[in-house]
């Protein structure tokens, strides 16, 4: 039996800030405290998602949804084998789980993963703290610890910029994943009959983890690729000797800078295989292409972010979970093309290389859950494999 949030007596909870801010709540999860840079997230739903998104490594997320909890979590929702966030800041946070394929609550989940949780507080009055000063290194405790003593812990967090994440939340060795989409599993999407038959794999593609979600494979494996996952640090010449079609780099979390050894390989992959990043695989194509990235003031975290396709004129709805972006303007123009641009404050969400088989995006087209306005990217992919001859190999084993 899962213990209630209705505890008595009501265990107090504190956030700290650096900057001395202290907003107080009740807590749940667990009974501990964990730093982190605090953000903020707009999605209104697929809180199971950002909690177990590893690009969340090394921060406290707080959710402007005011309910969480009320779904549950589940095996399927699950971007990663564990939650990543350091500590979760809600508004309201719901003992109960009402929702068919819920196996476990949202308390107890958070509970057994050893994350704090902070809530009863005033999201709105955070969220427009952090949108006026910059994110901010904040610890959330539920153990008791007076809050000028959290405030001090806050200010020793290890700050995001300079932090090199990707290599600690990577996968230890490589793996093959075959998994496709889950809603095809429901009883409701029955498949028909000439889907059915499973077709052959078409792609080899070798997909580079610096802290890849599932949703990203499994949409890899709808387009009948056979997927492979490498850890981050694999070198080059290891992922050329796979043969593969087509490399992807994955998203992850923390600062790219520090991340030389995945410039590096990209250069090295450049020209040689099709190339597709997502996220931070795509503030690392921007660095192997000669550019810089900066940090942003408070990142883009949510599913409802505006990019225009400069390339079409379209203009999709987008999930994005991001600290960092390119600064085009230090891009060789002779030789990448911007192709998506954030419509809230124009940063850079798209680029190709005008010669070679190389493009990428900062926002996340395989939101789950989320808008699916951006999923022919995965197809553009594919075309690009097949468009470069590598096709005729698909057949043949790893």
């Amino acid at each position: 039996m899962e213990e209630p949030l209705a505890e008595t007596p009501l265990r107090p909870a504190v956030l700290a800030l650096e900057d001395g801010r202290i907003f107080n709540g009740r807590a749940a999860g667990a009974c501990t405290r964990r730093g982190g840079e605090v953000v903020f997230n707009t999605s209104l739903t697929g809180y199971q998602e950002v909690f177990s998104d590893p690009s969340y490594s090394g921060q406290i997320v707080c959710l402007t949804y005011p309910h969480i909890g009320n779904v549950g979590t589940n095996i399927d929702d699950q971007e990663s084998h564990r939650p990543f966030i350091e500590a979760l800041i809600v508004r309201e946070f719901s003992p109960l789980a009402s929702n068919w394929r819920s196996t476990e609550t949202a308390q107890h989940y958070l509970d057994r993963h050893h994350i704090p949780v902070i809530w009863e507080l005033d999201t709105r009055a955070l969220v427009r703290h952090i949108r006026r000063v910059g994110a901010l290194r904040g610890i959330v405790s539920t153990d008791g610890m007076p809050a000028e003593q959290l405030i001090e812990e806050a200010r020793a967090v290890p700050s995001m910029s300079g932090l090199e994440l990707a290599s600690r939340v990577s996968c230890a060795k490589p793996y093959r994943w075959e998994e496709g989409s889950i809603l095809t599993s429901l009883p409701w999407n029955e498949p028909s009959e000439a889907a059915a038959e499973k077709e052959p794999h078409r792609f080899r593609v070798v997909a580079y983890d610096f802290g890849i979600k599932q949703n990203i494979l499994r949409l890899l494996v709808d387009l009948h690729c056979d997927v492979q996952i490498v850890p981050a640090r694999t070198p080059a010449e290891d992922v050329l000797a796979m043969k593969p079609d087509g490399v992807f780099l994955s998203n992850g979390p923390g600062d790219p800078e520090p991340i030389a050894y995945g410039v590096e390989n990209i250069r090295k992959l450049l020209g040689r295989v099709p190339i597709f990043g997502i996220c931070l695989g795509h503030q690392l194509c921007g660095l192997a292409l000669g550019g810089r990235t900066y940090k942003l003031k408070f990142g883009h975290h949510g599913s409802n972010h505006p990019v225009k396709n400069m390339l079409t004129g379209h203009v999709e709805i987008t999930a994005q979970n991001h600290g960092f972006a390119v600064d085009p303007d230090s891009l060789p123009a002779s030789e990448v093309e911007i192709t998506h641009v954030n419509l809230n404050d124009y940063t850079n969400e798209g680029m190709r290389h005008r010669s070679l088989p190389l493009f990428s995006v900062q926002y996340h087209p395989e939101a789950s859950p989320g808008p699916h306005d951006s999923h022919y990217l995965f197809r553009r992919f594919t075309e690009m494999m097949n468009e470069h001859g590598s096709a005729k190999r698909a057949n043949t084993a790893w």
